[in-house]
């Protein structure tokens, strides 16, 4: 306040009051790394300005001082700059601390409002990508986790000693709902554990989701009872509102299913809270589709790296997640897909240990753990790459891999089978291919295909 009872009103540079190079951070503090691009500017006063600027506009601030900020204690609530990393050739790397009582609890929601809001639209810099957030214990504590997670899961199916193995039901739209299920029979007779819709199958004319829920559990039953194994399909719930998504989970589950699916990032991470919840009450595990991710994250000066994004999903309580695989068709190198597959299945990540750009150790605080999901593009031919990627503890979805072997998707799925349990078992393709007509054919077929490996 001024002498005279009013404020000190004017423009001050944000530097003044959020940029702390020598803070360091509490326990309780929410961490982020934004990758900075100033257009190719090197000035350190335009880059520290410009980073003072996000940690201010996403926390207290605003771009004049303001008569209400004398109600407030900004040293204890605003947003600091501790740190700016500069590398040749990468854009500056801005750390910023902020209070956790600036959020709400359980509400990735509030942090995506809070974090990834009007500051990603700001003149300062030309792009602001969000590289890496760490979420507190305490914070951690209150957010659900995956329900089941993968020892649940194992448990729920009595399958241990390999990865899981699916396929999503290829044409991905155009089958009728019964057609549909016969697929789904076919895949499952031959040997996939589980089957799944797409993202974009929802509810269209050609197969309304009623119809396709009770098809499919009908072949689901008899695939069961013929091979004496547990089976599933993960029937995609997502829909036009929540309350849509809701009602179909619970018609999901009174059919006897043990799957739903979601497409997590454009149904929205409010609806996705609505219906892990109920999905929990029901007793029914989520398999979860990041359709739109790449929107968000493909771009390397703007967005969210989607490593964030898959923290987030963890914490909301995802059982799947679709991570890419290196080896399909999808964008994605191997030190990021690592550390994403880490991330999501340890009690507590620590960065230096897994590669990527991921900056910040992270303790789960007892969440339970996600099934990282291999899929895009991937064929028997994969399966030892595959692997080494992801290990025993993945789901590795073969969609057109089973689909379209010579023999139809019960040959498809066979050859999966015998490819992935040949590799985890510590065997070869070509010795399990010797006992294997299905496997023989597929690696035949798809011996030319590959797409090229990042590092």
């Amino acid at each position: 306040m001024s002498s005279n009872g009013n404020f000190d009103a004017g423009v001050n540079p944000y530097r003044n009051a959020y940029y702390e190079p020598d803070y360091i951070p509490k326990a309780t503090d929410l961490l982020c790394a934004f990758s900075l691009d100033m257009g190719g500017s090197t000035d350190e006063n335009e880059i520290i300005e410009a980073a003072a600027a996000v940690a201010a506009e996403s926390s207290t601030g605003t771009w004049t001082e303001v008569w209400s900020n004398q109600f407030v204690d900004l040293e204890y609530y605003k947003g600091r700059v501790y740190k700016i990393e500069q590398k040749p050739g990468k854009y500056p790397l801005v750390y910023i601390a902020y209070p956790m009582e600036l959020f709400e609890e359980n509400s990735i929601v509030n942090i995506m409002s809070s974090i990834v809001g009007n500051v990603f639209g700001f003149k300062a810099y030309q792009g602001l990508r969000l590289e890496d957030m760490m979420v507190p214990p305490i914070l951690m504590k209150g957010y659900p986790g995956p329900a089941a997670g993968i020892e649940d899961e194992r448990f729920r199916l009595d399958k241990y000693d390999r990865p899981l193995i699916g396929g999503t039901i290829k044409p991905k739209l155009g089958l009728s709902a019964k057609d549909f299920a016969t697929v789904v029979y076919e895949s499952l007779r031959g040997g996939l554990d589980t089957t799944k819709d797409d993202e974009n199958l929802n509810s269209q004319p050609f197969n309304r989701w009623r119809d396709r829920f009770m098809y499919v559990m009908d072949a689901v039953k008899k695939a069961e009872a013929e091979t004496g194994e547990k089976k599933g399909h993960w029937l995609n719930v997502t829909a036009g509102s929540t309350a849509e998504m809701l009602r179909r989970t619970e018609f999901a589950a009174a059919q006897g299913s043990r799957f739903i699916m979601v497409d997590f990032l454009t149904a929205g991470f409010t609806a996705f809270a609505d219906v892990r919840q109920r999905a929990e009450e029901l007793g029914l595990m989520i398999h979860v589709h990041r359709a739109m991710h790449a929107v968000i994250d493909r771009q390397k000066n703007h967005g969210i790296n989607f490593n964030v994004l898959a923290k987030w999903l963890r914490m909301a309580g995802g059982d799947h997640l679709h991570t890419g695989t290196v080896v399909g068709k999808l964008e994605g190198s191997w030190s990021e897909t690592v550390a994403r597959v880490t991330l999501l299945r340890e009690p507590r990540y620590r960065a230096a240990d897994a590669g990527g750009t991921l900056v910040f150790d992270q303790d789960w605080a007892g969440l339970k753990n996600t099934w990282p999901v291999a899929s895009g593009g991937i064929h028997v031919h994969n399966v030892p790459d595959l692997y080494k990627i992801f290990g025993n503890d993945a789901f590795y979805l073969f969609g057109g891999g089973t689909h379209g072997h010579p023999r139809g998707s019960r040959a498809g799925a066979e050859a999966n089978r015998a490819a992935v349990e040949a590799i985890a078992a510590g065997s070869t393709l070509e010795a399990a291919a010797r006992n294997n007509k299905a496997l023989r054919e597929a690696m035949e077929l798809w011996s030319d295909i590959k797409f090229e490996v990042e590092a």
